[in-house]
């Protein structure tokens, strides 16, 4: 499951569930501070972010910087809360199996490469540090593991999964072992752990962990 934080120049895309962003300038200037926050995030650090570079990175003066966003704490938080107003979707590949073996490599896609993982690494990091990135951490994969209901929605109908099945822990559990690896352990992942992890679930599912009892 992705944290979406690569740099770019543009907006995410318009049409992501549940949200209205602003278009034109304002999207513009949303998009240049969050790529400045990142940018400084990975180069110095939570402790060593500050208005001023985030002023010099995206061209936008920083009495506008603390008017909008308050200080550095908020503007870490709207660029995790930016990073979220996405079209992300669970994979639809036509089994369980497929679909959670997806959503496992999907993580290491996103971290296993250092030059990928720089910028979601640095909002994690920052997360232990502030109290606002970490609610935005919160909301950003809450709001992911939500999208996820199709997922177990579709295995039900196929008859892959308990009626039931929570779709939300199911995804929690893929993503678990490796994130594990990832910021515990500091052990490399790759696609065949990936994919131990998704059967592990897939195992876990069929044998009804994650429905109700009955």
């Amino acid at each position: 499951m992705q944290l979406e934080l690569q740099l770019s120049s543009e907006a995410p895309s318009t049409g992501s569930p549940g949200t209205v962003r602003p278009g034109g300038r304002t999207a513009r200037t949303r998009a240049a501070v969050r790529d400045a926050v990142l940018a400084g995030l990975v180069e110095h650090g939570y402790p060593g972010l500050t208005v001023e570079y985030v002023a010099e990175h995206s061209g936008v003066h920083k009495t506008t910087l603390y008017r909008r966003w308050g200080g550095v704490e908020g503007l870490v938080t709207d660029a995790l809360d930016f990073a979220g107003e996405d079209s992300w979707t669970p994979p639809d590949t036509g089994s369980l199996q497929g679909d959670l073996r997806a959503l496992a490599r999907e993580v290491v896609d996103a971290f296993g490469d250092p030059a990928n993982a720089a910028a979601p690494t640095a909002f994690i990091a920052a997360a232990f540090q502030s109290p606002r990135a970490a609610d935005a951490l919160h909301r950003f994969y809450s709001e992911r593991f939500a999208r996820c209901a199709p997922l177990a929605a579709r295995a039900v109908e196929r008859g892959e999964a308990p009626a039931g099945t929570d779709s939300g822990a199911v995804a929690r559990a893929v993503s678990a072992p490796l994130f594990l690896r990832l910021f515990i352990t500091r052990e490399p992942i790759d696609a065949d752990i990936a994919d131990q992890a998704a059967d592990a679930v897939l195992a876990a599912v069929r044998a009804g962990v994650y429905a109700p009892p009955a």
